[in-house]
């Protein structure tokens, strides 16, 4: 049976691994500074990013989560990429482009840090023996990701409809396109570079599920940084939805995907548990901050 002092020797090992994480993510802003030389990328936000990952695959060496932890803070350059440095919708679709040239295995064009980041993460991917089966997933969760991000800006930008004064979807199809929050990008990016042949077999069931999980991390999310949202104008699912039709589509979700985790940890255990943990720690990560800054008391 575990001990309190057991339960806080386990946090601080957690809380050690993020250490190592925030000290790696230092050496990649340091070496693609024009990437990283907003004031969102701050230490806060490195720190935010690897005690996540940590957090929610515990039973990992620092060595074993590089790949997840970097792929996440490639994620936030992305979204800051899109949301906030774009222009127009060719600015999105060099994005786009770039990406996916690179995730076909070409070379970065000169002076798109973002896709040299990603082809730094590709060639590293490329090392691992099960990329060269599974790259096709890879590629197909990286596209699913840049479209639903490029549709964001798309719906941001686009005028209201004469008829109806919307130009937002409704609550349905905000969460239809909840790839753009890319977890499960970086989900199948973990599995891959540290899945072994029993949860890379489940791999179909285990991105089933992790979408679900997305979705009530799109809500939780969207819950805490609405302020912030507005602030900056972001999207988010108060906009489409009023508060207590949110709260009772994340109440439902929730019970869902932990229902749905349920009956995966017959199979996958540990897996199902990285997924639980994803939630878990969302929930208790928006009750005090936000990834990008304080958030909304």
């Amino acid at each position: 049976m575990q001990t309190g002092h057991d339960v806080v020797a386990e946090q601080g090992r957690v809380c050690a691994l993020a250490v190592r994480g925030v000290r790696d993510l230092q050496d990649v802003t340091a070496a693609h500074p024009e990437l990283f030389d907003a004031a969102p990328f701050d230490p806060a936000l490195l720190s935010s990013v690897a005690t996540a990952i940590a957090f929610t695959a515990p039973w990992h060496t620092a060595a074993e989560l590089r790949i997840t932890t970097r792929t996440l803070l490639w994620v936030f350059a992305a979204d800051w990429q899109v949301d906030y440095l774009a222009r127009s919708a060719d600015d999105v679709r060099e994005v786009v482009t770039d990406c996916l040239a690179v995730a076909d295995g070409g070379a970065p064009p000169p002076g798109r840090h973002l896709a040299r980041l990603l082809a730094d993460l590709r060639d590293e991917l490329a090392a691992v023996p099960a990329f060269a089966e599974l790259r096709p997933i890879w590629r197909d969760e990286l596209a699913r990701m840049l479209a639903a991000v490029a549709r964001e800006w798309d719906w941001k930008k686009l005028p209201a409809d004469p008829s109806t004064g919307q130009r937002l979807p409704d609550l349905d199809g905000y969460l239809d396109n909840a790839d753009n929050l890319a977890c499960s990008f970086v989900n199948v990016t973990h599995w891959i570079a540290t899945g072994d042949d029993e949860t890379l077999a489940q791999l179909s069931d285990l991105l089933a599920a992790g979408r679900g999980v997305q979705r009530v991390l799109r809500l939780v999310n969207d819950l805490a940084t609405h302020g912030r949202d507005a602030e900056w104008g972001d999207l988010n699912a108060l906009l489409v939805a009023d508060p207590a039709q949110v709260h009772t589509r994340l109440a439902e979700l929730t019970a869902a995907s932990r229902a749905e985790l349920a009956a995966l940890a017959e199979r996958c255990p540990r897996q199902a548990d990285y997924l639980h943990r994803q939630i878990s720690f969302t929930g208790g990560f928006y009750q005090v901050s936000d990834f990008w800054g304080v958030r909304d008391e």
